[in-house]
């Protein structure tokens, strides 16, 4: 059956889930002519940063997890919505941009069958529940500074607080090479799943991109996990499917950013506890950019050193 640990899990899973960007750069110009010389039918996709800017998006993931074991059934319902935010700090003459990831606030919500909901809201409640508490800890402080080139690729990361999936993809990787409608990319990737005897078991899995349409600037790029490894074992599928995403993504070629995603992923294993049992995995990731007038006007974060000198 789902306990409230693996509930809390998946919370903390979608707060680390990767995440678009947008921003004008210094290297806008170089890269607006270098799409403009890409050829016929093709576009060149890049991120785009300027020093000193503050992107902010906003996050949503819900998840519903029906299990049946032995005859019982119990329905997990989750729900996390957060604002993350990326401060930049410089762009390299080659586009490589460094910037400090964090979580600016959060609102999770999670019910068990026959519980009482269990819900925290950084901004408004003043202690986390139990369950809640590392979520809550890793609001208004830097939790990773990363360095990212033009497509997305991770030169370095620099982890300032523990995180779940902490070596996860941060965003949308782009081609090496201009693309038309109709051109796909991959990203390969290896996903460790514990194992009841302490043992981990290795999945081969990719992500596979394809652009889709490009519409008044705008491409649509359809995401979807596919694993390569032969599952055969339903308790295996069932950790797998947390890590699967099919879905689209919208980005502005011209300004160089992702302006909105929704991935949903509908799965269904049965035996996973037993001929019996049976596990129904519904689950949607939605992000949404935040106008930029917001993010301008917005406050600097607080770091926990910056706010004990106030106290003093």
């Amino acid at each position: 059956m789902i306990s409230l640990r693996q509930t809390v899990r998946i919370l903390m899973l979608a707060l680390s889930v990767f995440c678009g960007t947008r921003a004008a750069s210094l290297a806008g110009d170089d890269n607006a002519a270098t799409n403009k010389n890409a050829p016929a039918g093709k576009h060149l996709l890049r991120y785009k940063f300027s020093p000193g800017e503050i992107i902010r998006w906003q996050v949503e993931h819900r998840a519903q997890v029906r299990t049946t074991v032995s005859g019982t059934t119990q329905t997990a319902e989750t729900y996390s919505g957060s604002v993350k935010v990326w401060q930049v700090s410089q762009v390299s003459p080659q586009g490589e941009t460094t910037f400090v990831h964090s979580v600016e606030s959060i609102d999770m919500r999670q019910k068990l069958t026959g519980r009482q909901e269990v819900s925290y809201n950084s901004q408004t409640d003043a202690a986390a529940p139990p369950g809640f508490e590392a979520a809550a800890k890793s609001v208004g402080v830097p939790l990773s500074l990363i360095v990212l080139d033009t497509r997305g690729t991770i030169v370095r990361r620099e982890q300032k607080q523990a995180q779940p999936n902490s070596q996860a993809q941060i965003t949308l990787p782009l081609p090496e090479q201009a693309v038309a409608t109709g051109d796909q990319w991959d990203q390969p990737s290896d996903i460790e799943l514990p194992q009841k005897d302490g043992s981990v078991k290795k999945i081969k899995t990719r992500q596979r991109f394809t652009l889709n349409s490009v519409e008044n600037g705008v491409a649509t790029i359809h995401i979807e996990t596919q694993v390569l490894t032969p599952v055969h074992d339903p308790a295996i599928e069932a950790q797998l499917i947390q890590h699967e995403t099919e879905g689209n993504v919208r980005f502005d070629i011209e300004q160089g950013r992702v302006i909105g995603q929704q991935t949903d992923l509908d799965r269904h294993v049965v035996g996973f506890q037993g001929d019996a049992s049976s596990l129904h995995y519904v689950t949607r990731f939605v992000e949404k950019l935040l106008p930029k007038q917001q993010a301008t006007a917005a406050k600097p974060m607080v770091t926990g050193a910056a706010k004990r000198s106030r106290k003093k």
